[in-house]
C-alpha cells in the first residue's frame, strides 16, 4: 500500500495558490485513476483506489500547512504505512516552473509542509518537487500565496495531466522515468517560437537576367595598353 500526499491549504480562497499546487496533483491522480470517493478523516481528505495494481491512499491534509504532519502520521499509523511507502507532492521555489524533480530524504528547503512532516514520520519518504519559481526572498510570501497567472496553464495543465496519467511509474518506483515523460508533457511550453522564414525574392528580380560581364578589346590602343599593365604580350 502506498501513501500519496499533496500539500495545501484548505479552504477556496487558497484553491488556485501556486502554494496549493500540491492539492492540484493529488485531485490529477484522482482524476486520471478513477478515484473519486473523498471523506474527511484523519484531519484529511481521504480516498482510496489502486493505481498499477496496487492499493493507494490519497490525502490532502486539511490542517493548513504548517502542520501537514499530524495527518500524514495519523494516516500512516493507522494503515500501518512505512516512510519508504510514502509520496509527497509539494510547490519547489528552487525549481523553474514546471520542473520536476523526485528524491527520497534529505532537508525540508524551508517549506513549512515538510517542515511539519519530517519530525513525525521521518526523512525516508519519498518526495516528489513541483517548481514554481522563486520571485526573490522579500516577494516570496506574496508568489506562494498568489494565484497561478493565467499564462502559468501553458505549463501547468500539461504537468498536472501528466503527473496523473504518469503516477503508476512512481507507484512502481521508476522515479527517472516519471520525470522524463513530465519535462516531455511540458517541452512544448518551453520551446521559443519558430524564426521566420527567409523573405523571399520578389518574381522580377528573379527573372532579372544577370548583367553581362563586358568584352575586352583584343586589338586597337586600348588593347595594347592593357597588355602592357597587366605584362600581356
Amino acid at each position: 500500500m502506498k501513501l500519496l500526499v499533496g500539500l495545501g491549504n484548505p479552504g477556496n480562497q487558497y484553491e488556485g495558490n501556486r502554494h496549493n499546487i500540491g492539492f492540484m496533483a493529488l485531485d490529477a491522480i484522482a482524476r486520471e485513476n478513477g478515484i473519486t470517493q473523498f471523506r474527511s478523516k484523519h484531519a484529511g481528505s481521504l480516498a482510496e483506489g489502486t493505481i498499477a495494481g496496487e492499493k493507494v491512499i490519497l490525502l490532502k491534509p486539511q490542517t493548513f500547512m504548517n502542520r501537514s504532519g499530524d495527518s500524514v502520521q495519523q494516516v500512516a499509523k493507522f494503515y500501518k504505512i512505512e516512510p519508504a511507502d510514502i509520496i509527497v507532492f509539494y510547490d519547489e521555489l528552487d525549481l523553474a516552473p514546471g520542473k520536476v524533480r523526485v528524491k527520497i530524504g534529505g532537508g525540508n528547503g524551508g517549506h513549512n509542509g515538510l517542515r511539519s512532516i519530517d519530525p513525525q514520520i521521518g526523512l525516508d519518504y519519498k518526495r516528489v518537487r513541483l517548481g514554481i519559481g522563486h520571485p526573490g526572498k522579500e516577494y516570496v510570501t506574496n508568489h506562494v500565496l498568489g494565484d497561478f497567472a493565467k499564462a502559468d496553464q501553458d505549463w501547468l495543465a500539461p504537468l498536472l495531466e501528466g503527473i496523473g496519467k504518469h503516477a503508476d511509474m512512481l507507484i512502481k518506483g521508476d522515479d527517472s522515468g516519471f520525470m522524463n515523460k513530465l519535462a516531455l508533457a511540458t517541452r512544448a511550453a518551453d520551446e521559443p517560437a519558430a524564426k521566420p522564414a527567409p523573405k523571399a525574392q520578389s518574381h522580377i528580380r528573379q527573372a532579372r537576367p544577370a548583367k553581362p560581364q563586358a568584352k575586352l578589346p583584343e586589338t586597337g590602343p586600348m588593347a595594347n595598353m592593357l597588355k602592357k599593365l597587366f605584362g600581356s604580350e
